[in-house]
């Protein structure tokens, strides 16, 4: 099959200006990862990348995120994620897919200050948020928060600094 089908050149020029929220992270990345283990207090690092690219004509923009396993490490598939723009609402429709956690999740995304916060309630039935922050053209910060407590405070469960390749 020809990749190409799949993918765009660049932003939908009608919607250019608001599919820049997720089209500036178009590259590719490293990642640093932190994951939160709340039972015993533990935190797991591993190293992994993502890859964003337009498509859909440009009105979407998809990423793949990987982690590095073995020795040598090599870039493993963990899930995939394709968001768009719907100008109806002014958010953003954002499906997380991951066939190896046996997970699909759909979020709804807004811009809110300088961040971008995804929103879902998660597998559970709590409140869960996805957020971008400290973004720069070169790095930005992701981390995942939970809430358990009716509301009163999010934990944090996971976090990623992510640089972009040169």
């Amino acid at each position: 099959m020809d990749d190409r089908r799949l993918g765009a050149e660049g932003p939908n020029a009608e919607l250019k200006e608001k599919l820049m929220l997720f089209g500036q992270f178009v590259g590719d990345w490293d990642i640093v990862k932190a994951w939160y283990r709340r039972a015993d207090g533990t935190v797991v690092w591993q190293d992994g990348e993502v890859h964003f690219g337009w498509i859909l004509g440009g009105r979407a923009v998809q990423d793949v995120w990987m982690t590095h396993r073995g020795d040598p490490p090599r870039p493993v598939p963990v899930g995939t994620t394709v968001r768009f723009f719907d100008p109806k609402t002014e958010t953003w429709s954002s499906t997380w897919i991951s066939p190896s956690q046996g997970l699909v999740q759909r979020f709804v995304g807004r811009h809110v200050g300088d961040d971008i916060v995804l929103e879902t309630m998660n597998t559970e039935g709590f409140p869960e948020r996805w957020m971008f922050s400290d973004i720069t053209n070169d790095s930005f910060r992701w981390h995942s928060d939970e809430m358990h407590d009716g509301g009163k405070s999010w934990i944090q469960t996971e976090e990623m600094h992510i640089r972009r390749r040169a």
